[in-house]
Parts: structure tokens; sequence; C-alpha cells
């Protein structure tokens, strides 16, 4: 699980800045999230990951929201990969 807790940490903290020029940081965090753990486990943890990012994107506003929603946005990507 530490490629779990590291990616929502990074998302929490990206999330928490609300910058969209940081976009890519947090695909990135998710990319490698994917590609560090075993495909059987990888799609329950991006909607651990995606619960976490819900729970964000319902107490912030403004840019911190639009941020959590192209979060939520890339992840629905993945999943669907």
């Amino acid at each position: 699980m530490p490629h779990l807790d590291t990616c929502l940490g990074i998302l929490r903290r990206l999330i928490a800045k609300g910058d969209p020029t940081q976009v890519p940081l947090a695909e990135r965090a998710i990319d490698e999230y994917w590609e560090a753990t075993l495909p059987g486990a990888r799609k329950s943890g991006l909607r651990v990951i995606q619960q976490d990012v819900f729970a964000q994107l319902s107490a912030v506003i403004g840019d911190r929201r639009t941020f959590a929603e192209a979060v939520n946005s890339y992840i629905e990507k993945k999943l669907r990969e």
C-alpha cells in the first residue's frame, strides 16, 4: 500500500493548492501508482483514490473544486482502460 498512500498524499496536497497548471503532476502521480501496482489490484486501488478525491471535492470550492474534478476525470479515464 505504500504506492497508494504516496499517491493519496500527492493528490491531497495538489487539490489543496488548486493550481490548474499542476494537473499534469496529479496525472503523473496516478500513472505512477498504476504502473507500480499489480494489475489485479489497480482498479480497486484507484477506486479508493477516487473516493478520497470525492471527499475532497465535496469540501472545496473554486479552483480547488475544478482541480479535484479534473483529477476525478482522469481517474475515470484510467478505470475505463
